[in-house]
Order: C-alpha cells, then sequence, then structure tokens
C-alpha cells in the first residue's frame, strides 16, 4: 500500500445537502488543490487558515467555494491537508473531485486518513479504533466511552502497564544470556509483586467488557412469558407509545416486535415476543418458534408472569427452565394491582418484581435491575471501559499468561521459561495499542471505517 502519495475523498454524507466537504491529504495537498484555486496563491498562507475563492480550470468555473488550510505536521494526519467547503451538489462534488484526481491525486481507501495519521505517530491503533467508535456512538454512554479511549486513557493504562512489564522482562532475557553463571537480576519476589500488581489492574478491564460491549453495541433484551401476561403492555409502557397492539385476548402477539429504548444512557434493544404454550394455530407456532430463536440470542430475558392466573410452581418452572441459558434473567409478576398478597409467589421465586405494566407501577425497580445487570457502577464512572472485542481478547491473553509468569514463580521454574510468557504478554498488550502490527490487521481494522475518515 502506497502512503506517499496524496488522497482525496467526500469526507460529508453522499447525498445532496447545504454543503459537502472534499478532504486531500499529502505532501502535493496544497499544490494540487492551489493549481484551480482562485485567485489567491496557497502556497504561500500560513497554515490553520480558512480562505473564500473559486475551483476553476480551462475556462469552467466549478463552485465558490472555502479551502481550509493545515501544513504538516499541524493537521490530522499529520501531512498537509486541504479541505474544501462547496455546496452540496453530488453533480459539482464528484465534478470537483475528478478534477482533484486529474491534477495527480488518488481517491482514498476506507480508513486512509486514520490509517495514516496512526501511521505517522498523531495516536496509537486504539485511539484510531477509537474514532471509528466517536462517529458510530448513538448514545451518550457510547459517546463518553469513545471519546475517553480516544483522548488515551485507554492507552494511557495500557503504556504503563506495559513499561514496568518490559523492565522485569529485560532482566530476565539478561540472566539468560549468563544462563551459565547461574545469576538473577531480576529478584522474584518483585517480579512477583509487579504480576500481581499487573492482574490487578488488567482484570477490572477484562470484567468491564461486558458493561463497554452493550454501551457500544446495545443490550438484546428479550420479553418472554406466557400469553396474555402483559408482555406488549410492558413494552408500551417502557416506549412510552402505543407500538405493540394490546388486547384481553391470549395470542395477540404472534410475531416479534423489536424497537430501541435508551436508559441512563445505555440502548437497550427491546423485543416483545409470541407467548409461550403449546398451541395447533399453526401461525402462533411460529411465532412461539421465533420466541425461542430470540431468547437464545439474547444478553438479557425478562421473564414476565401474569399473578392473576398463574401459580407460584408454574412460574418457578418457567424461570428454571431458562436457567440453562446462562444469561441473566429478570423475573416480573405483572398485574398485582388485582391481587391482595403477594408472599407465596415472593417465596418461591428470589428476586421477583412486583409490577402494574397497566399501570406504570414497579418499572422504576425494573429499569434498576437493568441498569445493574448491564453493570451501570462501571458505565457511571470516569474510569476505563473496555468496549473493543480486539482490546478484549488480547487483555484475557495477556491475564492468562501473566497468570502463568506467576504459576511459574510460584513453581520456581527456570528463567527461559519465564521469560517466553512475559514476551506473550508483551506482544498482546503491544497489539492493542499498534506497538507490534500487522498489515492484516490494519487493514482489516481501517477497512471498516468510511472512506473519507
Amino acid at each position: 500500500m502506497n502512503f506517499t502519495d496524496t488522497i482525496v475523498a467526500l469526507a460529508t454524507p453522499a447525498g445532496v445537502g447545504a454543503i459537502g466537504v472534499i478532504r486531500l491529504s499529502g505532501d502535493r495537498a496544497i499544490e494540487i488543490v492551489n493549481a484551480v484555486f482562485k485567485p489567491k496563491d496557497l502556497s504561500t498562507q500560513p497554515t490553520h487558515t480558512i480562505h473564500y475563492g473559486r475551483i476553476e480550470s480551462k475556462g469552467r468555473v466549478y463552485d465558490e467555494v472555502v479551502a481550509s488550510l493545515y501544513i504538516a505536521p499541524r493537521s490530522y494526519t499529520k501531512e498537509n491537508v486541504v479541505e474544501i467547503s462547496c455546496h452540496g451538489s453530488p453533480f459539482i462534488q464528484e465534478s470537483i473531485l475528478q478534477l482533484f484526481v486529474e491534477q495527480g491525486a488518488r481517491f482514498a481507501r476506507p480508513g486512509e486518513f486514520t490509517q495514516r495519521a496512526f501511521l505517522n505517530g498523531a495516536f496509537d491503533l486504539a485511539q484510531a479504533e477509537a474514532v471509528a467508535d466517536v462517529i458510530a456512538a448513538d448514545s451518550a454512554a457510547a459517546q463518553n466511552a469513545a471519546l475517553h479511549q480516544l483522548r488515551g486513557g485507554f492507552s494511557k493504562e495500557l503504556a504503563a502497564l506495559r513499561e514496568e512489564l518490559i523492565h522485569f522482562a529485560s532482566l530476565i532475557e539478561l540472566e539468560l544470556d549468563f544462563g551459565e553463571e547461574d545469576v538473577e537480576f531480576a529478584d522474584r519476589k518483585d517480579l512477583e509483586a509487579l504480576v500481581n500488581q499487573l492482574l490487578k489492574n488488567i482484570r477490572p478491564l477484562v470484567s468491564s467488557f461486558r458493561a463497554g460491549n452493550a454501551v457500544k453495541n446495545g443490550v438484546a433484551t428479550v420479553i418472554v412469558g406466557k400469553p396474555n401476561a402483559g408482555k406488549s403492555t410492558l413494552l408500551n409502557a417502557l416506549l412510552n407509545e402505543d407500538r405493540a397492539i394490546v388486547s384481553d385476548i391470549a395470542g395477540t402477539t404472534r410475531d416479534s416486535l423489536e424497537d430501541e429504548w435508551t436508559l441512563g444512557g445505555i440502548k437497550f434493544r427491546l423485543v416483545d415476543t409470541a407467548g409461550l404454550r403449546e398451541t395447533s394455530d399453526v401461525i402462533e407456532a411460529l411465532g412461539v418458534e421465533r420466541t425461542q430463536a430470540w431468547v437464545k440470542k439474547a444478553q438479557v430475558v425478562i421473564y414476565m408472569a401474569d399473578a392473576t392466573s398463574e401459580t407460584p410452581d408454574g412460574i418457578a418452572a418457567g424461570v428454571e427452565a431458562l436457567g440453562a441459558l446462562e444469561i441473566p434473567v429478570i423475573k416480573l409478576l405483572n398485574k398485582v394491582d388485582q391481587i391482595a398478597d403477594l408472599s407465596a409467589f415472593q417465596s418461591a421465586i428470589p428476586d421477583l418484581i412486583p409490577i402494574s405494566a397497566k399501570n406504570r407501577d414497579g418499572l422504576n425497580d425494573l429499569e434498576t435491575a437493568l441498569l445493574n445487570v448491564v453493570g451501570l457502577d462501571q458505565v457511571s464512572t470516569n474510569g476505563t471501559l473496555v468496549t473493543n472485542l480486539r482490546h478484549y481478547q488480547q487483555l484475557l491473553q495477556t491475564q492468562e499468561t501473566l497468570e502463568g509468569v506467576l504459576n511459574a514463580l510460584k513453581t520456581g521454574l527456570t528463567g527461559d521459561l519465564i521469560a517466553q510468557d512475559l514476551r506473550y504478554a508483551l506482544h498482546y498488550l503491544g497489539e492493542i495499542t499498534g506497538q507490534i502490527s500487522n498489515d492484516d490487521l490494519l487493514k482489516n481494522i481501517f477497512g471498516k471505517f468510511c472512506i473519507g475518515k
């Protein structure tokens, strides 16, 4: 891949709009624009300045534009960058893009601007990935997590851990060079203390991924229960709109209804499903099959029971059947406004939340339970939250390798085996921030970006 030429791309969404922004980056960016920009000479202008003029070539005026100059290294990519703000006509944008290509630029690949910024040292790989997360953020929590990573909070933690580990790894490697003399440069007790401290820092990062994944991608939350338990009424109450048809006739919901709901800055993907029961109705049976399929994909299940028609033992059996899924199940007892005594239900089913979906009673307790499931304590703090699956996998491997180092130290294994585990740990940490990377990894990461970023 050639990163020495000048690239160009549309940096705003395709389509009609008030303005469009065309971005160029590379050694010849200013030269290419200057050749068709009138009347100023952009090559004599200082960095971080804005200039009004025309894009003009061979007697044709393409548009009246504003050119923003960023001279290397004071730019996003650390290269010469020019951004042209033109009118938002797709025809005008395409014409100007083609003109710049004729002047010597080439169309950028997906994520190439950010990839150049990474390769030129503007930020590390974890921060580069955060750029895409900021663009894709669709909730307050997702935005905060992405901005924290973009500003280097995650990277600083990893860099500090890695530097300490490098120190001891180098001492162990030095011992191997003097293997025949039986000397120890790395104090084993100090190394054990360091590894324990590293694990103390890494384990919370690993465990934060559940909350981080929820923040970034939303939480698939499936509402299940028998027909007429009030699932659709609950969906409407949470969304505060009549999204699902509500009827006293059992089996009204025959297909799954999906909608998004934001709570505490976290996006929940709510799915209202057909009631679970044996049925001879072909359509309803298909709905029940889809319910079972949704439950298998869920991250959280809300199990809803009807206090007026179900028994405590029957509800307990339904909850137990969901236990094999090994995912959180929030248990609701609906229509409690229609019964006098809850004690039998509460004795049979631990953590049961009594509600009246119709009257909107008890919904605050449900909301608290949902936020606890995704780890509200981690989301609401300023600490680092791991939202990226690749980072999680590398941290998990680092944790497992360091636990191997700890075991080696406790059992008195030789320095060469300890050194090998330390090398692996350093490798995994380095892959997160890009200190260790390969072309396939970079292609996979930046290939998911939009063209103009």
